[in-house]
């Protein structure tokens, strides 16, 4: 990444997700449901031609950084989330576990 391509992670209410851009477009996002005191992740993806260059921690870390401050829990479906925050204790006391509930919650949307 060149100096003039730091992304830039925002949140989109209307789509129920954030997303980080590169140059102003957006490279990748990661999908969430709230629900009660909790915002459930489930699903990310980054571009593959913006893969290599760490875009899906910095977007992971934004999210959850920007969850926790408004005060809601982390419930990691995602793969990429629920690996992010296995390497990073920084969320441990802000992270519940995904259960079925959660997984039949993130079904219904479909």
């Amino acid at each position: 990444m060149t100096a003039d391509s730091n992304p830039s992670v925002r949140k989109s209410d209307t789509q129920k997700r954030y997303e980080i851009s590169v140059d102003g477009t957006v490279a990748g996002f990661t999908e969430y449901l709230d629900r009660d005191q909790q915002r459930i992740f489930f699903h990310t993806e980054i571009g593959e031609e913006f893969g290599g260059r760490g875009l899906a921690s910095t977007l992971i870390r934004e999210a959850l950084t920007d969850t926790t401050s408004s005060g809601l829990r982390v419930v990691p479906v995602c793969p990429f989330v629920a690996r992010f925050v296995e390497k990073h204790d920084d969320f441990d006391d802000q992270v519940d576990p995904a259960t079925r509930d959660h997984i039949r919650a993130v079904e219904a949307l479909s």
